[in-house]
């Protein structure tokens, strides 16, 4: 029997993690959770350090006060790719998708906040002939 890559495990792993991934532009957030203490670490950094913007902080800890599991469980990311918004972005859905796996009851309240919905606006291309993706060239009669 051979295994399909594109399988989703619901369990927990060998170390009891719940996984999730999340996508925003072009970050990508492969988002652990399991019962602790409340750390949230993302690339191996508080959340504090590497989210400056509080707009941002506030945006993935949304998703744990919303569900009333901040504090007990402890979060950790791997994020790649994007900047600080897309990959807040990110985290906010992989979030969601984890703490999904670890309490299957808490997914109308996720979902009623939009944190399991895909973001998926990204950036228009540069077109030949033009200076940028929409904006033209000046034009000139004369």
């Amino acid at each position: 029997m051979t295994t399909d890559t594109a399988t989703v495990t619901k369990g927990p792993d060998s170390k009891g993690w719940f996984w999730g991934t999340g996508r925003r532009k072009t970050a990508i957030a492969r988002v652990r959770v399991r019962a602790g203490n409340g750390d949230i670490k993302m690339n191996e950094k508080p959340l504090d350090d590497y989210l400056t913007e509080d707009k941002d902080r506030k945006s993935v800890l949304a998703v744990l006060e919303k569900t009333g599991i901040k504090g007990k469980v402890d979060v950790t990311a791997g994020l790649v790719g994007g900047g600080f918004t897309g990959q807040a972005g990110a985290m906010v859905m992989g979030l969601a998708r984890a703490v999904m796996a670890y309490d299957s009851t808490l997914e109308p309240i996720l979902r009623e906040n939009g944190f399991l919905t895909r973001d998926a606006r990204k950036v228009e291309r540069k077109k030949y002939g033009q200076a940028g993706a929409r904006r033209r060239y000046q034009f000139s009669k004369r």
